[in-house]
């Protein structure tokens, strides 16, 4: 499953950035391509991802899905599609897990939950997931807020199988520093926004190259939960990112999040430009390599993957 790595990175689901061609580029570059296959994605577009991954080969895809992905009305849907193909790896978020584990189980895939504390780490092992991804402070989106320095060494203490770490991530450098904290897989977000092969608008690409970490605001307001947003695209729906509340609020007339208030985790300060998936890989590869010379992540992925369970 891991040996097509080019390096250990991930590409995150994310709602609307997200694409077929997203997912393709990243697995084709030698990356695992998220894609977003929650309620956003109706189930039409879910069928259209898995016919632009089917047999594009390198690195696998990793579908997020939220636990409660059965109250979806499309869910029994998008289930039955997912097994039809053997999903080899699905990212679950937003809930417990217990019985997608089961399910993923059955078609002989592997799921990872999605977890921002600790004890919501320690009830998704004791639910029989295969690995978990820490998402910390800086994290686009739905962010987390602990500091990747402790959290990650904490999570260590008590899980010594795969291990996938976002949340600030733009270069090799921090792809090292995850590996050298005890993680196995790097997870990239907003750096794969600024590809030509997102689904976002083109704003939303230019705004974040010109942006700065101080560019980005957290607020629950625009939908209860927590999030990084840019702070310009937030004046420009007409709200003040001063006055905004800790809860959620009705949006103005026609603005919806993620599509015109505009996501992104604290590696803006790290992105300048606009750039295709494979040339950012191919770079991240050969500078990590520079800073971390025969790193044995490959040895490790290969001994997770062989101490997985038929």
């Amino acid at each position: 499953m891991f040996e097509a790595l080019r390096l250990p990175l991930m590409c995150a689901p994310m709602s609307f950035a997200s694409s077929p061609p997203l997912a393709v580029a990243c697995c084709q570059a030698g990356i695992l391509g998220g894609w977003q296959g929650g309620r956003v994605t109706r189930a039409a577009a879910f069928e259209g991802y898995l016919a632009a991954l089917e047999g594009v080969g390198g690195a696998p895809p990793i579908v997020n899905l939220p636990a409660r992905i059965f109250t979806d009305p499309d869910g029994e849907q998008k289930l039955a599609l997912l097994r039809r193909v053997r999903a080899p790896l699905v990212l679950s978020s937003v809930g417990d897990p217990t019985e997608l584990v089961g399910l993923v189980h059955d078609w002989g895939g592997r799921i990872i939950q999605d977890v921002t504390t600790l004890r919501h780490a320690e009830k998704s092992l004791a639910a029989g997931v295969d690995g978990l991804m820490v998402t910390c402070a800086g994290a686009g989106g739905q962010t987390g807020f602990l500091s990747p320095l402790a959290f990650v060494p904490a999570v260590r203490r008590i899980w010594d199988g795969l291990l996938i770490v976002g949340g600030g991530i733009a270069d090799a450098r921090g792809v090292a520093a995850v590996l050298a904290l005890g993680g196995d897989i790097a997870c990239m977000g907003t750096r794969f926004i600024a590809t030509p092969q997102s689904g976002v608008a083109q704003a939303h690409r230019a705004m974040i190259a010109r942006a700065s970490i101080d560019s980005v605001v957290v607020s629950a307001a625009m939908n209860g939960v927590p999030g990084n947003w840019l702070r310009e695209s937030l004046v420009a729906v007409g709200l003040d990112p001063a006055t905004l509340p800790d809860h959620r609020i009705e949006m103005p007339d026609g603005v919806r999040p993620w599509r015109d208030i505009y996501s992104a985790g604290h590696s803006v300060a790290l992105i300048d430009e606009t750039e295709e998936v494979g040339a950012i890989v191919e770079r991240l590869a050969r500078e990590l390599d520079a800073l971390v010379p025969q790193a044995p992540w490959r040895a490790r992925l290969a001994a997770i993957q062989s101490g997985w369970r038929p």
